[in-house]
């Protein structure tokens, strides 16, 4: 039973076909653990434990009259707490946010449900989804596995550590600047971002909002690249608006293996270094591909400005970002920005200004985004994927000071602490898939992961390449405590 936690959803879900297991048995292992390892940890911060046992039950009835509810029948799982499920509260980490309970489910919980999953709780995020880092004075502040005085990551950092801990069977996030990427990384499991309006996130949202906002996506999480394979296509497809007239046929991957993968490799930039050990562990992946018969090229770029191309992506995130300001806020940051000096070209007053960029400045913006796209698109027509960090360094020690006081020490240098959004940034900005994989923990004890940028719509293909990477060795790794009972 100690195992059960280890597997991937997929095998799961097989378990419980073939009446190895019971769902309601499955539930009840996974609610043990949580009840005896979650304290510590606080990572699931939402338990809707009976009513899970109730659907627990029902899956378990339907499957002996010979029915199947989908390909995750009877799969114990989490979300992140910013996904609505009726009857919980979404709250995005605000305090006052607490009495807000969802009174329905967001469509992608409801395409999860569809597929057979039991859903027992949410995971924890930071305020406002926005931070490397998942506390807030609701929940309080989440741990990561391998360490708990370090960072899980987030804003999807709850469900990176239920996931390493073996606390849930599945998972999913959300991302805009890295948040389901960096969890990921930092906790040792698998994140997808994926292609911007493949997943549609009605539902992922406080009160009101109904439009998806630009850059931001939500997508699976799991400790195996198959789950995420799985939980795209459960979750993908035109939103009912759409569907009238759209569906989803994603290109299957070209290469079969490694030997057939045409790989182009980035392990660091002066923009935001990484530290020496991410970029050997970039340097391993590359050799691992190269020894398969993969072609490898560590000098291919898409031909646009590094540095251009990242102040577009600033440009558009904050600008994104401050919409979820309330009005009272936003004036305050319109004040701030009137009285900056003309000369003042600090990273505080250009981020200031990028929040109350005006929409001419927003389209202009996006003009000059969408010229990035197409750079990309002629990049891949020799590429397969781009496999690069996602983080500079691996988790951090908890610091919640303000964010103007932070800073990451990057192989003894002080570094901004935002700094290092420009990995994250290069597949949000351009609307691109990217899948994060583990590599096993560095010299620290602490996971490294990387990141795997492909075309758009070719989500299948980096998922895939993680998968041909997850048998060569790169898999999950389970963190020290929290297993072999």
């Amino acid at each position: 039973m100690g195992e059960w936690a280890l597997k991937s959803a997929v095998e799961l879900a097989a378990m419980i076909q073939a009446k190895e297991v019971g769902c309601l048995e499955l539930l009840d292992y996974f609610l043990e653990r949580v009840e005896r390892l979650n304290p510590g940890l606080n990572a699931i911060v939402v338990l809707d434990a009976e009513r899970a046992r109730v659907r627990a039950r029902e899956a378990d009835e339907a499957l002996a009259r010979g029915e199947t509810w989908g390909p995750l029948h009877g799969v114990p799982m989490t979300i992140k707490e910013s996904y609505n499920v009726a009857g919980t509260p979404t709250t995005y980490g605000q305090p006052e946010m607490r009495k807000n309970i969802a009174p329905v489910d967001a469509l992608s919980v409801e395409r999860l449900k569809g597929a057979g999953v039991v859903l027992f709780g949410k995971t924890n995020v930071p305020l406002n989804l926005a931070d490397f880092q998942s506390y807030n004075e609701v929940y309080g502040r989440t741990g990561n596995p391998w360490n708990l005085d370090r960072i899980p990551g987030g804003s999807s950092g709850g469900s990176a550590a239920a996931l390493a801990a073996g606390l849930t069977g599945f998972d999913a996030g959300s991302d805009i600047g890295g948040s389901i990427r960096n969890p990921a990384h930092y906790c040792g499991v698998y994140g997808h971002k994926p292609t911007w309006g493949l997943l549609p996130p009605l539902g992922h949202s406080l009160p009101g909002i109904v439009a998806q906002s630009d850059l931001s996506v939500i997508g699976p999480m799991a400790r195996s690249a198959e789950d995420l394979a799985l939980g795209v296509k459960i979750m993908a497809g035109p939103d009912p608006i759409e569907a009238a007239g759209m569906k989803v046929d994603l290109p299957k991957p070209r290469a079969q293996n490694l030997a057939e993968y045409r790989v182009a490799i980035w392990k660091n930039h002066d923009r935001a270094p990484v530290s020496h050990e991410t970029q050997m562990r970039v340097e391993t992946v590359a050799e691992t591909i190269a020894k398969a018969g993969g072609s490898v090229d560590f000098d291919a770029r898409p031909d646009f400005d590094v540095d251009e191309a990242h102040s577009i992506y600033q440009t558009l995130l904050w600008a994104t970002m401050a919409a979820r300001s309330s009005d009272e806020e936003f004036a305050g940051l319109v004040a701030q920005a009137s009285g900056l000096k003309p000369g003042d070209h600090s990273e505080g007053a250009e981020t200031l200004r990028k929040q109350v960029a005006s929409h001419r400045d927003y389209l202009i913006a996006n003009n000059a985004r969408t010229h990035l796209r197409w750079k990309w698109h002629a990049f891949f027509q020799n590429y397969d994927a781009l496999i690069a960090p996602i983080m500079s360094t691996p988790a951090f020690e908890h610091d919640h000071r303000r964010f103007g006081e932070r800073e990451i020490e990057v192989d003894g240098e002080a570094r901004p602490y935002f700094e290092q959004i420009f990995w994250a940034g290069l597949a949000i900005n351009s609307y691109l898939p990217s899948t994060v994989f583990p590599t096993g923990p560095g010299e620290d004890g602490l996971p490294i992961g990387l990141q795997i940028i492909g075309p758009q719509f070719g989500d299948l293909t980096t998922i895939a390449l993680a998968g041909h990477l997850e048998a060569a060795g790169f898999a999950f790794v389970p963190p020290p405590g929290y297993f072999g009972e």
